[in-house]
């Protein structure tokens, strides 16, 4: 699959899969997270009440919903100065949107920078 860096809305992009970044209980309390529910409606905030809750790294894939085809939430690491296993947190994010994305087979897959927002990860 070949790779394209853009800058643009996440949720307008023609793509089989948007990569939300959430928190553990998948409250959507601000950020990406917070508009790619409000951009879903009540439908995205219902099923993910359903949701058990996801570790930081995790990634987990539902309906997605008049966005694209599926979601994939993911859960990044909260930067703590590079000294609590970020790195690695940040890295599960990627390699298991990706695996899903293949399990799926998936064609396309938008990834926004996860965790360099409310988490403070640096860009």
């Amino acid at each position: 699959m070949p790779l394209k860096i853009i800058r643009q809305d996440i949720t307008k992009l023609k793509v089989d899969a948007i990569v939300n970044t959430t928190n553990p209980s998948f409250d959507a309390t601000g950020g990406l997270d917070h508009y790619i529910h409000q951009q879903a409606k009540n439908e995205l905030d219902e099923n993910c009440r359903r949701l058990k809750r996801l570790e930081v790294g995790q990634a987990c894939l539902i309906s997605g919903y008049n966005l694209s085809t599926y979601i994939i939430h993911t859960c990044g690491p909260v930067w703590h100065g590079g000294h609590n296993h970020e790195e690695e947190k940040l890295r599960s994010c990627y390699i298991n949107s990706l695996e899903l994305a293949s399990q799926y087979r998936l064609n396309s897959i938008a990834f926004p920078l996860i965790s360099t927002g409310t988490n403070q990860y640096p860009k």
